[in-house]
């Protein structure tokens, strides 16, 4: 069992921004992969980000440029900065954590938070 809890989620008008936090151990995150996902109803759950103990990131093409991963310096908390919110945004995101190797390897992570919803409007 992996304690994951997430919080921020909510409602924002199309070009906003939202930050989402994901509490964490200092033993889970300096020790697993973590990242975020997100499931649009209709569709199939899908990494967004992910981050290894290095601090090296990776992102989904869909999100490049505008969301930004990121953990504080006690590393007990992992952070979703997401900037220009679109529609398709629309989800419920996961945080979620990964005990391989393969941290930018979505199929990896077996480990999920209970998910915050995030409503773009347009």
């Amino acid at each position: 069992q992996v304690p994951l809890e997430e919080s921020g989620g909510g409602s924002v008008q199309s070009g906003g921004s939202l930050r989402l936090a994901c509490a964490a151990s200092f033993y889970i995150t300096r020790r697993y992969c973590m990242g975020w996902f997100r499931q649009a109803p209709g569709k199939e759950r899908e990494g967004v980000a992910g981050i290894d103990s290095d601090g090296t990131t990776s992102y989904a093409d869909s999100v490049k440029g505008r969301f930004t991963i990121s953990q504080d310096n006690a590393k007990t908390t992992l952070y979703l900065q997401m900037n220009s919110l679109k529609f398709e945004d629309t989800a419920i995101y996961y945080c979620a954590a990964s005990g391989g190797q393969r941290c930018f390897i979505w199929d990896e992570y077996n480990y999920w938070g209970q998910g915050t919803q995030v409503t773009v409007s347009s």
